[in-house]
């Protein structure tokens, strides 16, 4: 596999802020970023640091209406909340600096996009992005500008022929999905809680989109490790080898976990590290190799968020980490300026992340979800759902 990793990184990334209460908050991305360093993941062979641009109007209006630009500018320069753009919401609370904040994370997406795109690097992640609730005219789920979609677009306007967007976030990738529902050049995968029991109340099978390439695993509370891992592969692998994108776009939320407390999922770092790794292989099995990247949710800002995306790093620069590697003194001593939590001592949560491949011969209480999203889309890409996978 491929060791050439871009990682967009500027410190003013941690700049989106929205208040010390809001559960969003930027020292999840800054500790993920300690810890990698300290791990030496940003020196390995083939890695490289590259400075995260700010994304202009032109950029997010790829996605995003001018006027609802207008509006966050509005806001963010002092004006009144604009609850007809989602902007001033208990979710999405006006801050001084909102436009440049957005629009960084914006920019840093699109910076690795186009490090992926124009063949400088094979892979490309911005751990400060991965905001995909954002709609184009409104704010949603703590998401002001939707950076995967703008990047989707991006790539689409340089020429993608099909792009494949896999979010394993918690929360249904619903503002990805809106935007391209209609767009048979975009295969958009969610895995998540279902939206029967949590935010945004979307993401069921039946939301397929006109060409049948919006596709929804919508999972039960209390899915773990094995559950979860038997949904991706019994849906992910096969509809994205079907596809045949030119490139690999990636969400990895890891709000998944056991400890988040916006969630009902029972993920453990060891089931995230091997989505992060099945991720990874299928970027070069059915993407060229070509793969971007990003962050997304996480609640639980000391114990989960950087130990998850640091292995993402890894794992993406070709040299995974041990699950039994300590976390370093120094990194734990930075957790401790900074926060009231404990740094954990190790890179896992001692589970081995053993499942079973779906075979509806043999049920497994996640398969009703399976099903239900196998039979809804896999005819329409030529594909059998009672396939075993």
């Amino acid at each position: 596999m491929s060791t050439t990793l871009a990682v967009v990184w500027d410190e003013a990334l941690t700049g989106y802020d929205f208040g010390p209460s809001h559960p969003l908050a930027p020292i999840r991305v800054e500790l993920t970023v300690a810890l990698a360093r300290d791990l030496g993941v940003f020196d390995l062979p083939g890695v490289e640091l590259l400075p995260a641009p700010a994304a202009d109007d032109a950029e997010i209006q790829l996605v995003h209406t001018a006027d609802y630009i207008r509006a966050v500018r509005t806001c963010a320069d002092g004006g009144p909340a604009d609850l007809r753009h989602g902007l001033g919401t208990p979710d999405n609370p006006v801050f001084s600096g909102m436009h440049d904040a957005s629009a960084l994370i914006c920019g840093a997406t699109l910076a690795a996009a186009r490090a992926v795109w124009s063949g400088t690097h094979q892979h490309a992640i911005n751990v400060a992005g991965g905001l995909h609730h954002a709609m184009p005219a409104a704010a949603s789920g703590f998401c002001i500008y939707n950076d995967p979609a703008v990047a989707i677009s991006w790539l689409l306007s340089m020429g993608a022929r099909r792009v494949a967007y896999v979010d394993i976030d918690v929360h249904h990738g619903d503002g990805v999905q809106a935007v391209f529902a209609d767009d048979p050049r975009v295969l958009t995968v969610s895995l998540h809680e279902s939206g029967e029991y949590l935010f945004p109340g979307t993401g069921f099978p039946n939301e397929t989109g006109r060409a049948g390439t919006s596709v929804n695993v919508a999972l039960p509370p209390g899915t773990d490790d094995a559950g979860w891992l038997r949904a991706f592969f019994a849906v992910v692998p096969p509809l994205v080898r079907g596809f045949r994108p030119d490139i690999l776009v990636s969400q990895h939320g890891c709000d998944t976990h056991a400890l988040d407390p916006l969630a009902h999922l029972q993920l453990s770092v060891d089931g995230q590290r091997a989505a992060h790794a099945a991720l990874h292989a299928l970027a070069h099995e059915a993407g060229g190799g070509r793969w971007l990247a990003v962050g997304g949710g996480g609640y639980e800002l000391v114990h989960v968020v950087p130990r998850t995306w640091t292995h993402l790093l890894a794992e993406a620069a070709g040299r995974p980490l041990s699950p039994a590697l300590e976390t370093p003194q120094t990194w734990r001593d930075h957790v401790a300026r900074r926060s009231a939590e404990p740094a954990p001592l190790r890179m896992t949560d001692g589970r081995d992340a053993k499942f079973e491949r779906y075979d509806p011969a043999r049920p497994n209480p996640v398969d009703p979800s399976i099903r239900a999203c196998r039979e809804a889309v896999f005819p329409l890409h030529d594909l059998d759902p009672e396939q075993p996978a």
